[in-house]
């Protein structure tokens, strides 16, 4: 009898040790740091009725403000004041019952001497945007993971390649070697969905790497090995939507978690509503709470806690994972107050950091509103330090196709910089001349090679940060109208049974190679030129499609002369006299060759000079 009395009492006590020890389904985010900037941390839980327990935490400096419970009473959201906070390993309780108590052991990690002023991305650097599904595949055993809803099939262009972050880190070499200092990587995180997930923008976990590229660990390794050859890492993030497959759309914290409509209804992309004085609200809303896609669920940063949440979300990634920078997607399609709350926030904590917004105009009165720095006619500073330049995009895609007139052929490229007045620093605008999401570089060019060149050389000499897209080394050639799968194709040579290998010399072409050098010799002399960095610019208005400018400092001076026609072009270099006074030589560095500075000279056709004045 004794024995069967000690045996029920034993099992009873194990029961109510594992009811005690039940973990909550999520804790995001699952660690933090001590000694950040900002001392506040909302942690987000998630578990069956979790909203009627006590929270209960004891660890040195670690002061529980506020527990805030939801519609769903499967939440939670803790605020926690880590001023004074010890780092270490320490319980969570949720006492709520036998059936509703809940334990969770967070960390905090000691934060890294000098991690706050870790370094960002900035003139000085060269990025190179790649699509991981479509660059390289490293490890074919993460092609169809358990649990993942879409599966490699190489047969359909819009379907996953397989390409992962092992394959970014086995080709580094590829890209340091052409000069590129930054990769931009497309998004990263869990995509879940049933198809067309490749992309990486419909996320449905912020806070893990989709396992088919390698998960987080792969990640963190990319940032090391990345760093080892010269090379920062720029995370590409969204916050206006999320994937409709999100682990939270199955129980929202709360209805205002999204922005909600009777029936589906998409954005009316009209960035103009945003900046317009005389704007009416149904526009306005339209264009701010619509859906992205269908399987875009537009994220409502008007929630404070949701808010609060995608902003740590962004400090976790860089204290994690030391990357140098922030693309952030559809900037304007989140509401631009938060948006202004995350520049804050991020810049306060890393002050040496850098942001990229992707506010897509070509206007620049709308594209610079999006810059912050300065205070705009409403109040408005977005505290976002930099911008894709789309309105020199749009330039380039153009300018290098026509005669001059007006205000074509090279005057597109004049009149577009010539507004730089109104950006708070167009020396730290991204500038580019294809991506993703648009018509091949090549192909905006008509397919010319020398046009293509002499692009190149524009975009790695004049102000701001040069970017360019995977494909443009192995002259790609797509419109974005034909499809998705024909504008990112896979890299040649990314996956085993590739019939030529485009990272190496012997498997491109010779007009590859020639491209190859072409990108090599302008990135790799820019690496070095802080003239090319941050130097002034100065540009003279174009005389018979003929573009001419300077970039210097009190130490050296860079000519550039663009000569966009299909003939040979003579150019009176004494039109320059105020910024080549005192100069008699310039040599090319493309060429090799000298010319006499006070000399007319003969620009060969469809041809860049890039000129150091000695």
């Amino acid at each position: 009898m004794k024995r069967m009395i000690f045996l029920f009492a034993w099992i009873v006590a194990v029961s109510l040790q594992t009811f005690a020890q039940k973990t909550p389904e999520r804790v995001e985010p699952p660690f933090w740091w001590t000694d950040m900037h900002h001392s506040e941390l909302q942690l987000l839980v998630h578990g069956e009725n979790i909203a009627q327990t006590r929270v209960k935490i004891d660890h040195p400096g670690v002061k529980l403000k506020e527990v805030i419970s939801v519609e769903s009473p499967n939440y939670l959201f803790l605020y926690l004041d880590l001023e004074d906070a010890i780092a270490g390993s320490f319980d969570i309780n949720f006492e709520g019952g036998r059936r509703n108590t809940y334990r969770y052991t967070y960390e905090l990690k000691q934060r890294k001497e000098n991690a706050r002023y870790h370094q960002g991305f900035d003139a000085s650097d060269a990025i190179y945007l790649l699509m991981p599904d479509r660059f390289a595949n490293g490890n074919p055993e993460l092609d169809n993971m358990p649990g993942m809803l879409e599966r490699v099939d190489r047969t359909n262009p819009d379907a996953r390649q397989g390409g992962d972050i092992q394959g970014i880190i086995n080709n580094l070499d590829h890209i340091a070697t052409m000069g590129f200092t930054a990769i931009w990587v497309n998004p990263v995180m869990e995509n879940n969905q049933p198809r067309w997930s490749y992309h990486g923008y419909a996320i449905t976990d912020f806070y893990n790497v989709d396992a088919r590229f390698g998960g987080n660990e792969a990640f963190v390794k990319l940032v090391e090995e990345a760093e080892t050859k010269g090379i920062k890492i720029i995370k590409d993030k969204v916050f206006n939507h999320s994937g409709d497959r999100h682990w939270w759309m199955k129980d929202l914290p709360s209805k205002d978690w999204l922005n909600q409509w009777d029936e589906f209804t998409r954005t009316s992309y009209r960035m103009t509503t945003i900046v317009d004085p005389h704007y009416a609200r149904s526009d306005y809303k339209i264009m701010m709470d619509g859906w992205f896609d269908h399987h875009m669920p537009d994220l409502n940063q008007r929630n404070r806690l949701l808010a609060a949440y995608l902003i740590q979300n962004s400090v976790w990634w860089i204290e994690y994972t030391g990357i140098h920078g922030i693309r952030m997607d559809t900037q304007p399609y989140a509401d631009k107050d938060f948006m202004a709350d995350w520049g804050r926030y991020v810049m306060d904590e890393y002050p040496n950091f850098n942001l990229v917004g992707e506010s897509w105009s070509g206007v620049p009165a709308l594209t610079s509103y999006f810059q912050g720095g300065r205070t705009q006619y409403d109040g408005y500073d977005s505290n976002i330090p930099s911008v894709f330049d789309f309105s020199l995009y749009d330039a380039i895609g153009q300018a290098f196709n026509e005669e001059q007139g007006w205000g074509s052929g090279m005057m597109r490229l004049y009149n577009s910089i010539a507004q730089d007045f109104l950006y708070a620093d167009p020396f730290n605008l991204v500038i580019f001349g294809d991506n993703h999401d648009t018509d091949r570089f090549l192909t905006r060019v008509g397919d010319d090679l020398d046009k293509l060149k002499m692009a190149i050389a524009f975009i790695t000499t004049t102000r701001g940060i040069p970017q360019f897209y995977t494909g443009i080394e192995t002259l790609e050639s797509a419109y974005e109208h034909d499809g998705h799968g024909k504008l990112r194709v896979t890299f040649p040579g990314g996956w085993a049974n590739d019939p030529v290998n485009a990272f190496t010399r012997e498997g491109r072409t010779d007009d590859q190679n020639a491209i190859v050098d072409h990108i090599s010799l302008l990135l790799n002399y820019r690496k070095n030129k802080e003239v090319l960095h941050y130097g002034w610019l100065r540009h003279f208005v174009p005389e018979n499609n003929i573009y001419t400018y300077f970039r210097y400092n009190d130490d050296e001076t860079i000519m550039v002369v663009l000569n966009n026609n299909d003939t040979e072009m003579p150019l009176q270099t004494r039109r320059f006299k105020e910024s080549t006074r005192g100069f008699t030589i310039a040599y090319d560095i493309i060429s090799g060759r000298s010319f006499p500075v006070s000399e007319e000279w003969t620009l060969p056709a469809n041809t860049a000079l890039v000129l150091e004045l000695r």
